[in-house]
């Protein structure tokens, strides 16, 4: 698979049916190992090795319903409280990051009501916060380290 700009992560890679398959540990099986899905596996990694959030505050690839149209989300981490944190758009990495995937998120984000937006393609990734009294974004320079609430 594609090297990431990310730290490297060992995992449970398997083949059936001539489709390479990733174990996703949040979703506790094994899925088609594609491109977006790579950088979803190893972007969930990274969330809980080097950003210290729980697994159990974790979501991964569950439908939202966005304007009456069914959706889904790649990542979405959890407050204690059990309200939106944090909403990660995954793509592949040759996808490039464009107006249209912020846009994507934002969408999402009208049902969800995160605190914090990240789009990554696994080479770039962009992290903002919500500022609604303004109503804008702050792009941060890193994602957000866990701090219980």
């Amino acid at each position: 698979m594609h090297k990431l700009n990310l730290p490297s992560y060992q995992f449970k890679i398997k083949s059936s049916e001539n489709k390479q398959l990733i174990f996703d540990l949040i979703r506790k099986k094994y899925v088609v190992l594609t491109p977006e899905e790579w950088v979803r596996q190893n972007f969930v990694q990274y969330l809980i090795s080097e950003k210290n959030y729980p697994i159990s505050m974790i979501a991964v690839e569950k439908q939202v319903v966005v304007n009456n149209r069914k959706k889904r989300f790649d990542i979405l981490i959890f407050n204690s409280d059990g309200s939106s944190n944090i909403i990660i758009e995954c793509k592949a990495p040759k996808i490039k990051i464009t107006q249209d995937t912020f846009d994507q998120i934002a969408r999402y984000n009208l049902k969800l009501n995160a605190d914090f937006l990240v789009v990554t393609n696994g080479l770039t990734h962009f992290s903002c916060e919500l500022d609604t009294q303004n109503e804008r974004y702050i792009f941060l320079k890193e994602i957000p380290k866990y701090s219980p609430k």
